[in-house]
């Protein structure tokens, strides 16, 4: 019967991890790891933040990369090489839903992600 269990419950987690979503942000610079300081934070990154909980709560992985923090990240990912040769860092930032773009030239909002697929 233990046995049974444990075969049941690697196939749950198993099942679980290919329905794991991954949502990666490429930032522009920023000046702190959340983007919400300074004298007059933007409000676009206030409600990013609230939308990563809820990201977050449904189970999506969700990572936040700025150029200045982690350049090698932005140069690993052919998608942002590309966008960014193509359009310069104003298209940053740029939004991929397991790999593929969902936002760019601004900020993904819950209601967006969750239209591609989430």
């Amino acid at each position: 019967m233990m046995h049974m269990d444990y075969l049941t419950l690697c196939r749950i987690l198993r099942a679980r991890r290919r329905i794991l979503r991954k949502l990666e942000i490429f930032e522009p610079p920023t000046c702190c790891p959340t983007g919400v300081c300074g004298p007059a934070p933007d409000p676009a990154l206030a409600r990013l933040q609230e939308d990563i909980l809820r990201w977050k709560k449904a189970g999506v992985v969700v990572e936040r990369l700025a150029i200045n923090q982690v350049p090698q990240r932005f140069m690993a990912n052919p998608t942002v090489v590309e966008l960014l040769t193509r359009e310069g860092q104003e298209v940053l930032p740029v939004a991929l839903l397991d790999g593929k773009v969902v936002c760019k030239g601004k900020y993904p909002t819950y209601d967006q992600v969750t239209r591609e697929g989430m």
